[in-house]
């Protein structure tokens, strides 16, 4: 799956969000970009690691199931074990 974008994506919509909550309140010029930039470095971050996070389960989900394609085989075979108990 595609998540290159993710961080970007999540990073922009809180951008949107905190620039519409300063405009409401009335925060000042340098409070709104201050307020910003603190938002965009923080859910940049969060983006990233959540992205990080979501990208090793699917390597490990892919390990499992590769994993899970291999036979391995064992020195006999139960079935027939109890087979030839039944037989004596």
């Amino acid at each position: 799956m595609n998540r290159k974008n993710m961080p970007l994506i999540l990073m922009l919509v809180a951008g949107a969000v905190t620039s519409i909550f300063t405009f409401i309140r009335q925060f000042t010029i340098l409070q709104k970009l201050i307020a910003l930039l603190v938002v965009l470095i923080i859910f940049y971050a969060l983006g990233s690691t959540l992205r990080w996070v979501l990208d090793t389960f699917d390597k490990q989900n892919e390990k499992a199931v590769l994993d899970e394609g291999e036979v391995i085989e064992k020195d006999g075979n139960p079935e027939e074990e109890g087979e030839e108990e039944n037989e004596e």
